[in-house]
């Protein structure tokens, strides 16, 4: 609770996922993926529940098991590659609602951005009450500048693929840009509900957060760069412990 507002924190976790099969239950340096989020969420004095949305009962028991709330397994077709995270969000919502259970702000949490903390989840609910703000989404800076990218044509030509304005500059000359890193969503129920997006048309803020935390697991690749990260973390820590 902030400001006596309730706030709803929501892990979907749906059981397919394509291109790294049950990836929101691989092990990852010791516990389940899914359990990274749900201990971080439960970590923040500002969460009055943590629920994790679901079709599949294997998550659902690995979810309790870490804490989480699971009041019902999702419906198949709210499961599907077409589904959204807001329909899923709303859903949840509804189907509380019909018992009462209300809340003025929700924070979506995927579960493939586990190096995100409870302290980083705190400080994007306080930055929502400092601005009085109606969302807050997580943001980390690019790793590359934008306007280094473009597509290409069929004949892979590379005329204009710069705009003459930034040719012959060097990345630390360019201005600072940033991206949506996928951690953390916080929205006020009642915009979230007129608007049906997370990205509100006006009265939306940036948290900034670092990029070595922003892994967003989709690939192999992403799920060995948080192994990566975790053990150096792990190393740095028991090193400044000597």
């Amino acid at each position: 609770m902030i400001d006596d507002k309730k706030l709803l924190a929501i892990i979907p976790a749906r059981g397919a996922s394509k291109r790294l099969p049950r990836k929101n239950i691989l092990d990852l340096s010791g516990k389940p993926l899914i359990a990274w989020t749900i201990e971080a969420a439960l970590g923040s004095k500002y969460i009055d529940r943590v629920v994790v949305s679901t079709d599949d009962q294997e998550i659902a028991n690995i979810a309790k098991k870490y804490g989480a709330d699971i009041p019902f397994i999702r419906p198949s077709e709210l499961a599907t590659d077409q589904t959204t995270s807001v329909d899923v969000v709303l859903h949840l919502l509804n189907q509380l609602e019909k018992i009462e259970d209300k809340y003025d702000y929700v924070i979506l949490l995927q579960p493939t951005s586990p190096l995100r903390t409870a302290k980083n989840i705190e400080e994007a609910i306080k930055l929502l009450r400092t601005k009085n703000s109606d969302a807050v989404i997580s943001v980390c800076e690019s790793e590359h500048p934008p306007l280094w990218y473009n597509t290409l044509p069929d004949d892979m030509s590379m005329d204009n693929f710069l705009d003459a304005s930034i040719k012959n500059k060097r990345s630390q000359d360019l201005p600072k840009q940033y991206r949506v890193n996928g951690a953390i969503y916080v929205n006020s129920i009642e915009k979230l509900r007129n608007e049906s997006s997370f990205f509100l048309s006006e009265n939306c803020h940036a948290y900034i957060m670092e990029q070595n935390v922003s892994i967003d697991i989709d690939t192999i690749d992403d799920f060995d760069l948080a192994l990566l990260r975790i053990s150096n973390s792990t190393n740095q820590k028991i090193k400044n412990n000597h």
